[in-house]
Order: C-alpha cells, then structure tokens, then sequence
C-alpha cells in the first residue's frame, strides 16, 4: 500500500467526509497497483469558482462538476522528495448535490465517484 498525502480544502459551508475520500483513494491506488508514496489535493468549491476555472483552462463558460490537473501535464518542475504528486481535483459541491438529488444517491457517494473518477485522470486513465 502506497503512503498518500491527501489535501482537502473544503470551502467553510461544505461538509464532507474526509476519511471516508482518503480511503477511496487508497483503494483507487492499491487497484492500479500504486506503491510509491505519492500526494493528492482536493478542492470542494462552489458553482462561481468552477465556472471561472472552466472559462480559464477549458474555454467552458459553464459550470462542471468536476476538473483534474494532473501535475504530469504542462510545464514539468522538479519538487523536492520523493514523492509522486499526482496533481489537484477540483470538485464543484453544489453541483454534486444536484447529480446526487436527481441520481437519487447519497452525497457521499457521489463524492465517491467524483474523487475515483478525478483520481483515475490524474493517473493518466481517460474515459472515451
């Protein structure tokens, strides 16, 4: 099993369950077969802010529910450590609220999708 660093910024009205995202993570990386120490961030944000993130990097003037960076993409830094950074996922909160309402789903399963779904972008896996 691989060490993770989570990073989870959480905008202050937003609840989630930071234990419960930083085991689907480990089950994300132990199914790829990760074993590196390695850091993920998470960002749960409002509607507003993904907007301007989806105008700023995807030309998109509309909200998603969410956007992953992968650190393997662009310009290439050397960070210090050896630790594989995967990158950022970006989740739009009030989004995933009204995918979980009409999916008719608990949140925390949503958030589950969500973060195996960003994870598996930033560990190169794309959907077609």
């Amino acid at each position: 099993m691989a060490t993770v660093k989570v990073l989870i910024f959480v905008e202050s009205r937003y609840i989630v369950n930071r234990k419960r995202i930083k085991e689907v993570i480990n089950t994300v990386l132990d199914e790829h077969s990760i074993t590196s120490a390695c850091e993920v961030s998470l960002a749960f944000i409002g509607d507003r802010k993904m907007r301007s993130l989806n105008k700023k990097y995807r030309n998109l003037d509309k909200t998603t529910n969410i956007l992953s960076f992968p650190l393997s993409e662009g310009e290439q830094t050397v960070l210090p450590g050896n630790i594989l950074r995967l990158g950022d996922i970006v989740i739009s909160y009030p989004y995933l609220i009204k995918e979980a309402s009409q999916e008719d789903e608990m949140v925390d399963d949503r958030v589950d999708m969500l973060v195996r779904h960003g994870l598996t972008h930033l560990l190169g896996i794309h959907h077609q």
